[in-house]
C-alpha cells in the first residue's frame, strides 16, 4: 500500500521551492536594475586632435566624466563646452591639448605652450604682424608640433648711401656684407664700404659705398717764352724792334689720378716730358743818341755807343741759370719778387758786395733785369739768370756774358 507523504515533509519541499523563487526573483530584479542603470547613463564622445572617444558616464560634469577615463586635462588645454559644464545625453566635448614649443624672436628664446593649430595661430596669440623682409621658420601654414622650435627675425631700418644718393631699406642681416648682396651691390677691386664688410648692423646703421676710380690723365701745359732785349747802336734810343716773336714751349705731364664717388682726393704726378722748347723773344733796342748819325750797318758809321759810355759799369761774368719752378722751391727771392705769379719776369742773382740788390742791369744775351736774388754759389763776378722752365735753365749751361749795371 501506497504511504502517504507527511504534512511535514510536504511543508519543506515548498519552502525550499519559495526560497528558491525568492532568489530568481531578486537576480531577475537585480539584472533588470542594472539594465535600467546603464540605459541611463549620458553618451559623452570626447573629441581631440587625434581620435574621437565615446564614453557612457552618470558623472555631473565633463570634468568627473573625462576623470573617470583617467583622462588628465592640461591647464593649458582647451575644453569646449568648459569642464564644470553638466553632462548631458549624447554630449560632445571638443578637447584641444596644448604642446609645449621653443620659441625665438631675435635674440630671445622662451618655451612657449600653445594649442595653435599652426604657426600663423601662434604669432596672433603674441599679437606678431609680419611683414615681407622679416625671417618666419618654419612658414606660417606649418602645423605646430609638439618640442618645436618657432624663429622669427624682426627686419629693421638702415641706409644705404650710394653715388649720393640716400635709400632706407628693412633687412634682418647682421653683417654690412650681407645688405650689400640683398641688394645686389657689386664691389670693383678699388671700391670700399663704411663700415667695412664685416661691420655688425643695427637698427638706423648708415652704410656707405664709396666707388673708388684710379685712371692716367695727360695733360700738356706751355713753357712761357722770356724776352731778351739786344743793344742795337743802329737804332735811335728809345727804340725797339721785335727780332724774333719767339715760341712757347710745351710739356707733357702724365698724373695719377684717384677719385671717389666722382670727386677728385688725389693727383700724382708720373713722368714730365719737354715735347717742344719754348724760343725767347728777341728784341733789339736802340742805344743811339739822337745828335749822331749812324745807319745800320752801314760804312763810315760812327762809333757806337755802348752801356759803358752811357755811364754804367760794365764786366765779365760768369754766368748760369736757374727757375723757381721747381720742388722744395718757394719761388720768393731775396728780395721778396714772387716768381712763381710772375714767371716771365727777368731777375738775376748776384754778389751783393759785387752788383747792390735792387739795380738794373743788362746782361749780354738775356737783356735788361733786376738785380733781385742772391745765392749761396753766386760769389764773386758769378751771376745766375732766372728763367721760366728747368729745361731753359738746363739748355743755357754756364757761359761768359758782359754784365752793364745801368743804375
Amino acid at each position: 500500500m501506497q504511504e502517504k507523504a507527511t504534512p511535514f515533509l510536504s511543508n519543506m519541499t515548498k519552502g525550499k521551492k519559495l526560497v528558491l523563487v525568492s532568489v530568481l526573483s531578486l537576480l531577475a530584479g537585480a539584472g533588470i536594475i542594472y539594465a535600467i542603470y546603464e540605459t541611463t547613463k549620458a553618451t559623452v564622445t570626447v573629441v581631440t586632435d587625434e581620435e574621437e572617444q565615446v564614453l557612457a558616464t552618470h558623472a555631473e560634469t565633463v570634468k568627473e566624466a573625462l576623470a573617470e577615463e583617467g583622462l588628465e586635462v592640461g591647464e593649458a588645454d582647451q575644453v569646449e563646452p568648459g569642464l564644470e559644464k553638466e553632462v548631458e545625453g549624447l554630449m560632445v566635448v571638443e578637447w584641444d591639448q596644448a604642446q609645449e614649443i621653443t620659441f625665438k624672436k631675435n635674440n630671445e628664446k622662451q618655451k612657449v605652450v600653445t594649442t595653435a593649430d599652426d604657426v600663423e595661430e601662434v604669432l596672433e596669440e603674441k599679437e606678431i604682424t609680419t611683414r615681407k623682409e622679416d625671417v618666419l621658420e618654419p612658414s606660417a601654414d606649418t602645423a605646430i608640433e609638439e618640442g618645436m622650435t618657432l624663429t622669427y627675425k624682426e627686419a629693421f631700418p638702415v641706409v644705404i648711401n650710394e653715388e649720393g644718393e640716400a635709400e632706407e631699406i628693412l633687412t634682418t642681416a647682421n653683417q654690412v656684407s650681407e645688405v650689400l648682396e640683398e641688394k645686389g651691390i657689386e664691389l670693383n677691386e678699388e671700391d670700399r664700404v663704411e663700415p667695412g664688410l664685416e661691420g655688425e648692423l643695427e637698427e638706423g646703421s648708415d652704410i656707405d659705398v664709396i666707388r673708388v676710380e684710379t685712371f692716367i690723365d695727360k695733360i700738356e701745359e706751355e713753357i712761357t717764352y722770356g724776352t731778351v732785349t739786344r743793344p742795337d747802336e743802329t737804332m735811335a734810343e728809345g727804340e725797339e724792334e721785335v727780332i724774333d716773336e719767339g715760341r712757347v714751349g710745351l710739356i707733357e705731364k702724365h698724373y695719377e689720378i684717384t677719385k671717389e664717388n666722382g670727386e677728385e682726393i688725389d693727383r700724382e704726378l708720373l713722368t714730365e716730358e719737354t715735347v717742344q722748347e719754348s724760343e725767347d723773344r728777341l728784341v733789339a733796342v736802340g742805344t743811339r743818341p739822337e745828335a749822331e748819325t749812324v745807319s745800320r750797318g752801314g760804312e763810315g758809321s760812327a762809333a757806337s755807343s755802348s752801356p759803358e759810355q752811357a755811364g754804367g759799369q760794365s764786366m765779365t761774368m760768369e754766368a748760369t741759370a736757374y727757375t723757381a719752378n721747381c720742388a722744395g722751391c718757394t719761388g720768393v727771392t731775396a728780395t721778396g719778387i714772387n716768381l712763381n705769379e710772375n714767371p716771365n719776369m727777368a731777375v738775376v742773382a748776384v754778389d751783393p758786395s759785387v752788383i747792390p740788390l735792387g739795380s738794373t742791369v743788362h746782361v749780354e744775351g738775356y737783356g735788361e733785369a733786376v738785380a733781385g736774388d742772391t745765392g749761396g754759389a753766386i760769389t764773386g763776378n758769378r751771376i745766375d739768370l732766372h728763367v721760366s722752365s728747368k729745361s731753359e735753365a738746363n739748355s743755357f749751361g754756364r757761359r761768359s756774358v758782359e754784365v752793364t749795371v745801368l743804375d
